[in-house]
């Protein structure tokens, strides 16, 4: 360390001298005694200066000011006993200065920094009895001669302020507040709870009440003011955002100081809180730059970043034009414009970039493209020779930000002014601070809006494309994936249409968003169909696909609500796995939550039992089935949440049952993915009628199923000359099931606007095979080529242990 030598030691001590008589020159002011500790710190070389004062008791040395390094960095208390062994307690008793070097400190003192770094402390009484000076110094030296001649003359000028006890309460101003940092109970004015939403009745004083409603992005560097270990005595000041019902977050302004304890009183945070929006004059440019990337850090897409970039910086800059594009190749693609009007752009944008501006050939714009070669900003005030598709862009001042990220370039912003614009230094510093935030975020959102692109692919390839055509009924049915994160959903839904006009509608919910939750939603929607295909009843579908669910060894689970509608009767069976129940909605008007006994979750326990519920439909009804997201949230339960649904789905208008589930829609929370099935019944127009034989197996087993057939057929007035083609179809397909496979075989006629359908089912699963070729001797293979020969249509299927052969034969008038 170089020595100031004898005339440095003076001249510091004048110096000294002369900033005392500017400070205590104006004895009104506020600031002064922190402002004469601050003096400690530079000619004393201090790393903290404390004061210290007795309060009322007599009894206690109090924190009055401190400067500097935070005192909790060191392990100062706000207050020592006046009686104590401590150092600031002799210096005060005996009115003279304490010097102790490293080593000799018995306080409990610690460094902020390593372990073994050394620091002294010096102790100076305060006038007469009036406290006393507190200064740390991190040096292993400690304080030289001409140091101690400056604290002791600071000692000798400071004045203690008095040090009140306990306060009592009155109402504070409108934009002011007083935190206790003890017991976190805060007095507040009413535009601070107007602020944050809140009346006076229903605030409760604390404090965490405001902290949570404020974005949690923030609460980090709010926490850092209300905490007081965060703090040390002075000045605080920061923005920050809450949350409001409806729109964007509220920029809010918090000014605070921290002001030590007395007596009975805690130490306490004191301050005002302000509309960030109504500050715009003196918003600084670093306050522009944590709005900027606090917009940034919640933007997901592309489109998200060019907006946040254009609130951030137009209207702050007075800027007439502003426009970002992402680089791609060669070209830019422009994705945002601000004013978005084609005519306040230049004619040659227009020319190549068509009326969207979609993207145009860098090697139009020279200057720009050398620019983001460059990789920095470029600004060129009023009057630069510019090719006229930047010139008329900004022609009184053009910036153009290329917009770095991860070593290359992601875009360019371009801000424009029409009036002469003077570029100052911190505009400069604000632009190329932004463009470098702006790049990191383009390059984030642009790998979102990939990623959101393919999971998009994937979750409409995993659902239904459309719904079928129902007999007697309208079913639509609606998906919203969540808006917080990029993962696919395991919500579904699925309309499976059955034989005898029977319909069942599926909802289903796989646990987690990712692929894994993805694919096992694929898996469960694929076997639930299937299995209802085989012709099971609910509850055997529900208990095949836990059984399934629960051999696949899978951490996931996933809840399901199934439903069979019989559209003829207008009964229907519901089946609840974890799932919500359905909500029924009535002619008139009314709705229920139908809550019929449900089973655990699929794949939670191998078995279990799903028990039966029954419904019935009249003609006008609607079922609605939907997932947890639209009527679970944090702020609600999902008992509440349905009763809400059921409330909007009875005052909603079924006859156009799109409508009815957009507006259900509506105050979906999006925290989670969403899906919604709805089903109006009508009620079918004409009934089928049926009839169903038990085929024995007896040697005149064909005989007596044509005989139920013919007899059938005449009660329901079929034409004779019909009844000749179906009689042959009957006899070659149950003699088909009788010589190829065993058990029962059972024949179904079914009649319905002038189509007569012949099904036989037996225990085989083996379908029947049309032969290519017969020879003229062969006794056997004609039977189906006989079927396919007077049929309309014919067709088998898989049933439930077996399959089931049919042929449609469309009667004359």
């Amino acid at each position: 360390m170089v020595s100031e030598g004898a005339g440095g030691r003076r001249t510091r001590g004048l110096r000294a001298e002369a900033a005392l008589e500017t400070v205590m020159a104006d004895p009104d002011s506020p600031e002064r005694v922190h402002r004469v500790l601050e003096l400690a710190l530079v000619f004393a070389d201090a790393a903290l200066v404390a004061l210290y004062a007795p309060g009322e008791d007599g009894e206690l040395l109090r924190l009055v000011e401190s400067a500097g390094l935070p005192r909790t960095l060191y392990g100062l208390p706000e207050s020592y006993s006046v009686s104590g062994p401590s150092p600031a307690a002799r210096a005060h008793r005996d009115t003279r200065p304490v010097w102790l070097g490293p080593g000799e400190q018995d306080v409990g003192l610690r460094s902020h920094a390593a372990q073994a770094q050394e620091f002294s402390l010096a102790v100076l009484p305060v006038r007469a009895g009036d406290g006393c000076l507190l200064a740390v110094r991190e040096s292993p030296g400690g304080f030289d001669a001409d140091e101690r001649s400056c604290l002791e003359l600071i000692a000798r000028s400071v004045v203690c302020p008095a040090v009140s006890g306990p306060e009592t309460r009155g109402e504070p101003d409108a934009d002011a507040f007083t935190l206790a940092m003890d017991s976190g109970r805060i007095d507040v004015g009413d535009d601070i709870l107007r602020l944050f939403g809140l009346r006076r009745e229903e605030f409760d004083g604390k404090v965490e009440t405001l902290l949570a409603r404020t974005v949690p992005e923030d609460l980090p560097s709010l926490m850092s003011v209300v905490e007081a270990d965060h703090m040390s005595l002075g000045d605080r000041e920061l923005e920050f955002r809450v949350l409001q019902p409806a729109g964007p977050p509220r920029w809010l302004r918090l000014h605070g100081r921290l002001l030590p304890g007395g007596g009975q009183r805690p130490a306490r945070l004191v301050g005002s809180v302000a509309d960030a929006s109504t500050l715009r004059s003196d918003v600084t440019d670093v306050a522009r730059v944590q709005r900027l990337a606090a917009a940034l850090s919640t933007a997901g897409t592309v489109r998200d970043v060019s907006q946040a970039v254009v609130t951030a910086l137009r209207r702050p800059l007075r800027a007439d034009r502003i426009a970002l594009a992402e680089l791609e190749g060669d070209r830019l693609v422009v994705t945002v414009l601000d004013p978005p009007e084609p005519e306040d752009w230049p004619e040659l944008w227009r020319m190549e970039w068509r009326a969207e501006w979609p993207d145009a050939p860098v090697r139009t714009m020279p200057t720009l493209a050398a620019a983001l070669r460059e990789g920095r900003a470029q600004i060129w005030p009023a009057g630069t020779a510019l090719e006229p598709a930047l010139a008329e862009v900004g022609p009184g001042g053009l910036a153009v930000l290329p917009l770095p990220a991860d070593g290359r370039m992601a875009g360019a912003c371009l801000i424009g002014w029409d009036a002469p614009h003077d570029f100052g230094t911190d505009e400069r510093a604000l632009l190329t601070a932004s463009a470098g935030l702006a790049g990191q975020a383009l390059m984030r959102a642009h790998a979102f809006d990939a990623e959101h692109e393919l999971v998009t692919m994937l979750q409409r390839q995993l659902l239904p494309r459309r719904l079928p055509k129902l007999p007697g009924a309208v079913a639509v049915a609606r998906y919203l994936p969540a808006t917080a994160g990029l993962e696919v959903g395991g919500d579904w839904y699925d309309v499976i249409p059955l034989p005898e006009n029977h319909v069942a509608l599926v909802i289903g919910d796989v646990q987690g968003h990712s692929t894994a939750a993805a694919t096992l939603m694929g898996q469960m929607r694929t076997a639930l169909r299937a299995y209802a295909a085989e012709g099971h009843p609910p509850d055997v579908v529900v208990a095949h696909a836990n059984r399934l669910l629960s051999d696949l060894e899978t951490d996931l689970f996933a809840t399901c609500c199934y439903v069979e509608v019989d559209m003829e009767e207008g009964s229907a069976w519901c089946v609840r796995a974890g799932h919500p129940p359905p909500v029924l909605r009535h002619p008139d008007g009314r709705t229920e939550i139908v809550e019929t006994d449900g089973g655990p979750p699929l794949g939670v326990l191998r078995q279990a039992e799903f028990p039966l519920g029954p419904l019935d439909l009249p003609p006008g009804a609607v079922l609605a089935l939907t997932t947890d997201g639209l009527v679970e949230s944090v702020e609600a339960d999902i008992d509440e949440g349905l009763a809400r649904f059921a409330d909007r789905l009875g005052a909603a208008d079924p006859v156009d049952l799109g409508q009815v589930a957009d507006a259900l829609l509506d105050s979906a929370q999006r925290n989670d993915d969403v899906a919604l099935l709805l089903l109006r019944y009508d009620g079918m127009a004409s009934r089928p009628l049926r009839e169903s034989w038990t085929v024995w197996r007896v040697p005149q087993a064909v005989g007596q199923a044509r005989r139920f057939t013919r007899r059938t057929l005449r009660t329901w007035g079929v034409p004779e000359q019909d009844q000749d083609s179906a009689l042959l179809v009957v006899s070659e397909l149950v003699t088909n099931g009788l010589v190829h496979t065993d058990g029962r075989v059972r024949l179904d006629l079914t009649l319905v606007n002038h189509r007569l359908r012949v099904a036989v089912t037996d225990t085989s699963p083996r379908s029947p095979v049309k032969p290519t070729s017969i020879g003229w001797e062969a006794t056997g293979g004609r039977g189906i080529l006989l079927v396919e020969a007077v049929s309309d249509t014919w067709g088998t299927v898989p049933v439930s242990g077996g399959k089931q052969v049919w042929s449609e034969l469309l009667l004359s008038d």
